[in-house]
């Protein structure tokens, strides 16, 4: 996959109960799955010297991003639930970078975009990993097709190299064969991708 050490970075993207856990309100199927190996990544990381960002959905209880208020998916991750908390058996260390508060779309993990007026915000991830001299990210967590796959492709835009090793995430598949897209997505713009997902997933209801 990589050597972890100066210049490269892990990112570890909404391990959160709400995805992680089958009775989250928008449960990633076998996102549960993926935990253990993304805390091994992590030690693996920390042991290497290299720095270990967290995203957490963080949204308001009344948001556009919300089907209740015209938006697309059922209420999840609200600021201060359980939902919202990090999988109980994930290893958080490292910076917490909190995305799709105010109401605003936050998929990637380096930028939130107005659901109304589609402006952009920057997070402090980009700041964060130009300070430490990254360049080089590996993109690990939920959902393979959503934020995974809009914080990988950030990072293309801020010209960083990176890595998506399958095994750690797991895809909603919305619509069938939304893995298969995503990862064509993602080789297009040159991210790094490893074999194919070893076990498609979709929402549970």
């Amino acid at each position: 996959m990589t050597t972890y050490g100066p210049g490269v970075a892990l990112i570890v993207v909404d391990l959160q109960n709400d995805f992680a856990t089958p009775r989250g309100s928008l449960y990633v199927r076998g996102g549960e799955e993926i935990v253990d190996a993304v805390n091994a990544q992590v030690a693996e990381a920390e042991a290497a010297g290299s720095p270990v960002f967290w995203t957490q959905d963080w949204h308001p209880e009344v948001t556009p991003h919300f089907v209740t208020s015209g938006g697309v998916w059922p209420p999840h991750c609200v600021a201060g639930t359980a939902g919202a908390e990090f999988h109980a058996g994930a290893r958080v260390t490292g910076e917490v970078v909190r995305k799709g508060a105010d109401g605003a779309d936050g998929y990637s993990g380096f930028s939130v975009r107005d659901p109304e007026s589609g402006a952009r915000t920057s997070t402090v991830l980009g700041e964060r990993l130009a300070a430490a001299g990254c360049r080089q990210v590996v993109v690990v967590g939920l959902a393979g097709d959503y934020c995974v796959k809009e914080t990988a492709l950030d990072a293309r835009r801020l010209g960083l190299d990176v890595i998506v090793p399958l095994e750690l995430t797991r895809f909603v598949n919305l619509q069938p064969g939304d893995d298969e897209r995503t990862v064509a997505e993602l080789r297009a713009a040159g991210v790094q991708v490893d074999a194919p997902p070893r076990v498609p997933s979709d929402v549970i209801s």
